[in-house]
């Protein structure tokens, strides 16, 4: 049964291995795939899914405004797709998730989609927080913080490694403009008066 994924994660978690390696996984066996990724997110070029580990892939790309489930209808016509893989799904409007979900109900063809969570400033993106809402099954990709902790935020950082705590949602970057933290020291990071945890009373 044909099912609307949503795996999520904060930054540097290996978001796009994971869709690269599922994806060789249907190929593997015969099976064709059917890859997306935002077009205005050109870091590894223009229509391209690559990871930070030297692996990447030839990519459709989807903007705002376009409907999603006649384009994937289109490929379907020009022959099988086991599986829509979309990468950087936090870019999706409202809409364009629920053409997905009508994908994997109208059309039977499973959609998987791997995106943030939440932007540097803790807020949910629109295209994450229609995900949470629609998804048949959900699934975390984990980093750590400095700390060792799971890292579930991201700080935005300017040139010269000065957090930002203000800007648009919106703003292409990699390790040289986002660092992922735990909720704790991104509290700190934001400027926020954090009080030291207890220490351990000795036995």
């Amino acid at each position: 049964m044909a099912k609307l994924y949503f795996h999520y994660s904060t930054m540097n978690a290996g978001k796009s291995t994971i869709l690269l390696q599922a994806s060789h996984n249907y190929i593997e066996r015969g099976m064709q795939t059917y890859l997306l990724t935002a077009r205005f997110d050109n870091r590894a070029g223009e229509g391209r899914i690559a990871s930070r580990i030297g692996i990447g892939e030839p990519a459709d790309t989807f903007e705002t405004g376009e409907d999603l489930f006649a384009k994937i209808k289109t490929r379907l016509a020009v022959g099988p797709c086991a599986c829509v893989f979309i990468d950087e799904a936090q870019f999706l409007e409202q809409d364009q998730v629920w053409q997905l979900a009508r994908v994997v109900d109208d059309l039977g063809v499973p959609v998987m989609c791997y995106g943030l969570r939440v932007d540097f400033q803790g807020a949910l993106f629109p295209g994450s927080a229609a995900l949470l809402a629609l998804a048949d099954e959900m699934r975390e990709a984990r980093t750590i913080c400095h700390c060792g902790k799971k890292a579930t935020m991201v700080v935005r950082q300017d040139d010269a490694g000065n957090v930002l705590r203000e800007g648009a949602q919106v703003q292409i970057g990699g390790n040289e403009t986002y660092v992922s933290l735990c909720r704790r020291h991104w509290r700190e990071a934001m400027g926020e008066n954090v009080t030291s945890l207890p220490r351990a009373k000795s036995a």
